[in-house]
């Protein structure tokens, strides 16, 4: 990148951050909080990732967030909210709170910015490249987090990583969320994961949808949402395609918006309390549950997590949920996948050393990309989970930052502190 004629130099003293996803967000709130400068890079116009312009319906329950309840609280009180709220995630308010939040800590963030490149040095990750609306920017900053969810900085650091599952780098499927107005439902139960009994007029709906949807659509997930009447939709389906590609998943993605048309006359015909439905809104962020696994100083892995391993360098803590691995292959839950089975009471801890690359210094990473298998990854990966993940990682490279070091150099019960402090409850040993 250094060979390019024009591109204009900036250095940040603190912690720079690419993805503005939910990880990334927790990142910053965390390292702000905790009393460092953060610049924040998205390539969107909004804050929050799958959980706004990603039209994801809920934040799925069975870990303990309290930047989770405190976002909530905070959407809660959002002017902007419907008079009267039915259930779900709000994703107009999502943003609105997310910035006011930012603003509120001081946090610097850059809409329309895309990490690029990564600037390194011995050993080491120095700053990034982006692609601002100014033009190429490089940007020197002592420690940076990638929180992009396909890890573009990591890899482009050459940070060695797995795509998808070792035996063949499938990865999970991708899905467009969408949703559909015009429905005639208070609070009636919806089929809201995969094959839950669901009888209609017409025979089970499950059934129904695996018979009557093309292939490899044939899912039916529906949720409630913040709006009566409107119902989200986790139902298109894409397998079969590297995520990393840009042909491929553009690809990935016209096929998802096709699909759609297809789901909502499924929906008028089988589904009671649909006959009128419509296409209201579909996500403006691709839903990617698996990419790039990199290689960390740990592996998380799935006999961790059932064991509820308690880690000496936790830095994410009581995180719970099942190993739901979307079909690499099809529709519906994967072979290898564990749903109904998972001990409801397990929970388990992420640590420092799986945000850490194998090698090298000064990144850090945070959400999806981090070191796991891809079992232990369709637990993580939800958005809780990366939220703890995030304000974890955020918390450790501001506290190394003021240290002036390195947030392997610094002595973790440091960090742990820093993130009881921040509301965290540390975990059972």
């Amino acid at each position: 990148m250094s060979n390019l004629k024009k591109f204009i130099r900036r250095k940040f003293d603190g912690v720079l951050i690419a993805g503005g996803g939910v990880a990334g967000c927790a990142a910053a709130i965390g390292a702000a909080r905790a009393g460092a400068p953060v610049l924040v890079l998205e390539n969107g116009i909004s804050l929050g990732g799958m959980a706004s312009s990603g039209l994801l319906p809920l934040w799925m329950d069975g870990s303990d967030s309290p930047l989770r309840r405190e976002l909530d609280a905070r959407c809660a009180q959002c002017s902007t909210g419907p008079v009267e709220r039915d259930r779900g995630l709000d994703h107009e308010c999502m943003k609105i709170v997310l910035e006011k939040w930012f603003d509120e800590l001081g946090i610097t963030y850059c809409y329309n910015s895309s990490v690029v490149d990564a600037k390194t040095g011995s050993d080491s990750v120095t700053g990034a490249y982006a692609a601002l609306p100014e033009g190429l920017v490089e940007i020197s900053a002592p420690l940076l987090i990638d929180a992009t969810g396909d890890g573009a900085l990591a890899a482009a650091a050459g940070v060695e990583f797995t795509l998808g599952r070792d035996s063949d780098h499938a990865c999970q499927g991708a899905s467009l969320a969408f949703e559909v107005g015009g429905v005639n439902l208070t609070d009636n139960p919806l089929p809201d994961c995969f094959d839950v009994p669901f009888e209609t007029p017409h025979g089970n709906a499950a059934e129904l949808a695996r018979r009557e949807l093309t292939p490899p659509a044939g899912h039916l997930i529906l949720h409630h949402t913040s709006v009566p009447g409107v119902i989200s939709a986790n139902m298109t389906n894409a397998v079969g395609f590297d995520p990393t590609s840009g042909r491929e998943r553009t690809d990935a993605i016209r096929l998802c918006r096709r699909q759609i048309e297809e789901i909502v006359m499924f929906l008028r015909r089988f589904m009671p309390g649909f006959e009128n439905c419509y296409l209201q809104l579909s996500g403006s962020e691709f839903g990617i549950r698996e990419s790039r696994h990199f290689h960390g100083r740990h592996t998380l892995t799935e006999q961790e997590i059932l064991a509820g391993t308690v880690f000496d360098d936790w830095i994410a803590t009581w995180n719970h949920f099942p190993f739901d691995i979307h079909n690499v292959t099809g529709c519906g839950l994967d072979d290898n996948g564990v749903l109904d089975g998972f001990p409801p009471d397990r929970t388990y801890t992420v640590p420092l050393r799986c945000c850490q690359p194998e090698t090298g210094t000064g990144l850090l990473l945070a959400g999806r990309n981090i070191s796991g298998t891809h079992v232990a990854h369709s637990s993580f990966r939800v958005m809780p989970i990366c939220l703890n993940i995030g304000l974890g990682v955020g918390i450790a490279a501001a506290v190394a930052w003021k240290k002036r070091t390195l947030p392997e150099l610094v002595d973790i019960e440091i960090i742990q502190q820093e993130i009881i402090r921040q509301g965290v409850v540390p975990p059972n040993r």
